[in-house]
């Protein structure tokens, strides 16, 4: 095994771990309980081999590998499978379902030929293609786009299956499909597929890791804490792992995106964790200003800016309900917000109505929540519908107040998503 191989793998072990929200003082008392034999090193002697393996100083002997796999619960091959073992094992990393495979039109400008010779150039024209289609999301709900995203992992995995190309260009070729996997996962979870959401965002993780892209690495762990979020569960331990994978070397886009999903995470969780909201969002606030951030920012998270901090800072004083601070923020945000991002400016405004609501503003609350129906009303994304219904419960209390009664008259004629 190569030291490049070592530290693909050091990268891969790492985030299943944090994935699983396990110290690596639990992970190597799992290792020790999964060894047969009778020597069996020392709890501190198996910690510090899972240091050097996570940081790829060592290679996994065999042994080890047996029981990493059976404490993970996962397939060795997943876990170990590199450049040099068999192509099949190493190839067949994504557990899509048929409906993640979608409509399985290829890229149109591009040939899946079993065999065909590629180079970075086909990766940086994938590369360009996802970008582009990567818009869509600006003004589509996910239940218009899943199709085409998950249509476009499809054929993206087909070419990395039966191309041939050198070990750099695989490797460039997976954060390919990490990405098309995010965000085919990402649509998943707007259009409420949330089954299929969770399993494109392990799929994202385990090509992220095979890639050796720690942006993307804590993206997947960020979206999966999002998408548990959604779900009524708590995020947070899979919120913060994301931090932890990346560091100062990380473009400050990604690094502030993956700060702000930590305090959404720890928003919802509740009150108690007030103080990780506000370490996280001035941790994205810092990365944001920082003078000269490390590299090129990736497309996908091209859109995180001032005033998406803004958004998101108001988004977790309003759940928190902390109302002085939630309006000043979304309201200041949503002035500078295009109406054409739709699905995204209605759920903002719900989360300004909720505000309104809690600092007894009830009108106010009652024309947020008409500007959100007028602008999700017919957006192809369950999460609008979702919160608008939402914030209609907390308003039947005030149903006295004429723009209350019409508002909730007129949430009746959002459409499905």
């Amino acid at each position: 095994m190569t030291p490049d191989n070592r530290h693909v793998i050091g990268a891969r072990i790492r985030a299943e771990r944090q994935a699983r929200a396990l110290t690596q003082r639990e992970l190597a008392e799992l290792i020790r309980g999964a060894l047969t034999g009778s020597q069996v090193p020392a709890l501190e002697t198996l910690v510090g081999y899972v240091k050097r393996w996570e940081r790829g100083k060592t290679n996994v002997g065999p042994r080890y590998r047996a029981a990493y796999a059976a404490a993970l619960e996962i397939p060795q091959q997943h876990l170990f499978a590199t450049g040099d073992d068999a192509p099949v094992e190493r190839r067949g990393f994504l557990s899509l379902t048929a409906a993640a495979a979608g409509l399985n039109i290829a890229p149109a400008t591009l040939t899946s030929r079993t065999g065909q010779r590629i180079d970075m150039s086909t990766v940086e024209q994938l590369r360009r293609r996802t970008a582009r289609l990567r818009r869509l999301d600006d003004v589509l709900g996910g239940a218009d786009t899943y199709n085409v995203y998950a249509s476009e992992l499809s054929a993206t995995r087909q070419l990395f299956d039966t191309a041939t190309y050198r070990e750099e260009t695989g490797r460039a070729l997976l954060g390919v499909l990490a990405e098309q996997a995010q965000q085919a996962g990402w649509a998943a979870l707007d259009g409420g597929r949330m089954d299929a959401a969770r399993s494109l965002f392990r799929d994202s993780m385990t090509a992220a890791t095979e890639a050796g892209d720690a942006g993307l690495i804590g993206n997947s762990l960020a979206l999966t804490a999002y998408q548990r979020v959604t779900t009524g569960r708590t995020g947070t331990e899979e919120a913060d792992a994301a931090c932890r994978v990346v560091d100062k070397r990380t473009p400050a886009t990604v690094r502030a995106l993956l700060h702000e999903r930590a305090a959404w995470a720890h928003a919802v969780a509740g009150p108690a964790h007030r103080g990780e909201v506000e370490h996280a969002l001035g941790q994205a606030a810092e990365a944001l200003n920082e003078d000269a951030p490390e590299g090129p920012a990736p497309d996908w998270a091209r859109w995180v800016d001032d005033v998406e901090l803004q958004i998101m800072t108001g988004r977790c004083w309003s759940v928190l309900r902390r109302p002085d601070r939630a309006v000043p923020a979304l309201t200041w945000a949503l002035d500078r917000y295009d109406d054409a991002h739709a699905r995204d400016k209605s759920l903002y405004l719900t989360w300004l109505a909720e505000a309104h609501i809690d600092a007894d503003q009830v009108p106010k609350a009652a024309r947020a929540l008409g500007d959100a129906i007028s602008l999700g009303g017919d957006v192809a994304s369950s999460r609008p519908r979702k919160r608008v219904s939402e914030v209609v419960e907390r308003l039947r209390p005030h149903t006295s107040t004429p723009a209350v009664a019409e508002v909730i008259d007129r949430a009746k004629t959002m459409s499905p998503a």
